[in-house]
């Protein structure tokens, strides 16, 4: 119960933490946060089943769609339609962005939280969990400095972004929402507009974590979802190994219960072994992979929660029909089905992943020259006619529960 009991005593001076009480408070020898009993809790001595961050030897491997910011803005027809279509995947979980601009767009005492309360009282409606995505700053709170309107600036003040986490975690505990995702993608400069900076997101962990317990002694926190890339300065990249290391280094791991990863592998399939590492095998089998980070941490225990993965079939240049293409920007129909239905057992592979979640539900745009490959990784096309991928990842799903009875 470390964790928790951390949040608890840590006073509201936290919530500006710098750098230096970051590592302060990390200690040494920082035990991984077992928890005794609801979410997190390993299985019982009778074998009851656990929740997130079990043991590798009984977990069971469960299922999502990440939606980004889709289902917020969908008529209600259409999000009802959405939500049939993920229970008849069988898929458990929506990742949601949670995006603050969105709930505060222009004051620090306005709140719009209708939208994403519609998308939450739905998702329960199907018996479907939630993870939201707390990110994205309004201008208002967006860090001076940024050079950018960009809704990825970073806030300018840690204490303002864990003070709306709290809000959050308070007002959506009731509703049953305890799994949270602080941030998306902090390690590239679309997502962290000022530069990946390992040692600023370890000090937003240390505010926002104490302060989302504060107010759900249950809340489950991911790590902000690690892009696996290569480190590469001219771009703004810092590779998901490197930007971990430098976050766990600083003590920060403490403040949280999972890594959350985004490991594409396309045109290779998710169970593919190669001599240099594909960004699945960099979870756990290569020799700086993120499991050994956080062994090296003190964390060995803590589990990995795959929250997009996934191959888009539009973009410009050569589609790739199958795993040994080359020089190719996106693939066919056909291999995208080919790697939705490898990712259920490649995932279920691998010990340490809890979750996976599959990006995206439905494509951005419809297919045309000028539309870009981000806007087409869904597994149903933008007027809802569903690709091959939809009926390769519901089978892979179900002969996985078949399976695992």
């Amino acid at each position: 119960m470390q964790r928790r009991l951390l949040g608890a005593v840590v006073s509201l001076g936290v919530l500006g933490a710098s750098v230096a009480a970051v590592v302060a408070l990390s200690g040494a020898g920082t035990q991984s946060r077992i928890p005794e009993e609801g979410v997190g809790a390993p299985a019982s001595a009778s074998g009851a089943t656990a929740s997130p961050g079990k043991g590798a030897s009984d977990r069971e491997l469960r299922f999502g769609l990440s939606m980004g910011d889709r289902l917020t803005w969908m008529t209600d027809a259409e999000l009802t339609k959405a939500l049939d279509d993920a229970e008849e995947l069988g898929v458990g979980w929506l990742r949601v962005d949670l995006s603050w601009r969105n709930i505060q767009p222009d004051t620090s005492t306005q709140y719009l939280w209708e939208r994403f309360d519609r998308v939450v009282d739905a998702a329960d409606a199907h018996g479907l969990e939630v993870l939201p995505t707390i990110s994205y700053t309004p201008r208002w709170a967006a860090d001076p400095n940024c050079g950018s309107g960009s809704q990825a600036c970073p806030p300018a003040d840690n204490a303002r972004f864990a003070e709306f986490a709290r809000q959050a975690a308070e007002r959506y505990a009731p509703k049953g929402v305890h799994s949270w995702e602080i941030w998306n993608e902090p390690n590239i400069l679309p997502f962290w507009k000022t530069g990946p900076d390992a040692e600023r997101y370890a000090a937003m962990l240390a505010a926002t974590a104490p302060a989302m317990r504060s107010a759900d002694p249950e809340a489950f926190l991911l790590f902000g979802g690690l892009a696996a890339v290569e480190t590469q300065p001219s771009r703004g990249y810092v590779s998901h190994k490197t930007f971990l290391s430098e976050v766990a280094r600083l003590g920060a791991l403490k403040y949280v219960d999972a890594v959350s990863y985004h490991p594409y592998t396309y045109p290779l399939l998710p169970s593919t072994e190669t001599a240099t590492g594909t960004r699945y095998e960099d979870i756990d089998r290569t020799h700086d992979s993120l499991v050994a980070t956080l062994k090296k941490y003190g964390e060995p225990g803590m589990p990995v929660w795959i929250t997009e993965t996934g191959a888009p079939t539009w973009s410009t240049g050569r589609a790739a029909d199958s795993p040994e293409a080359q020089d190719t920007q996106h693939v066919t129909p056909r291999l995208q089905a080919e790697i939705a239905a490898d990712t259920v057992p490649a995932s279920a592979a691998i010990p340490s992943v809890d979750v996976v979640f599959w990006y995206a539900y439905q494509d951005g745009a419809p297919e045309a020259a000028a539309t870009k490959k981000s806007q087409h990784y869904g597994l149903t096309y933008y007027d809802g006619t569903r690709k091959p991928a939809f009926e390769a990842l519901r089978k892979a799903i179900a002969a996985y529960r078949e399976d695992h009875g």
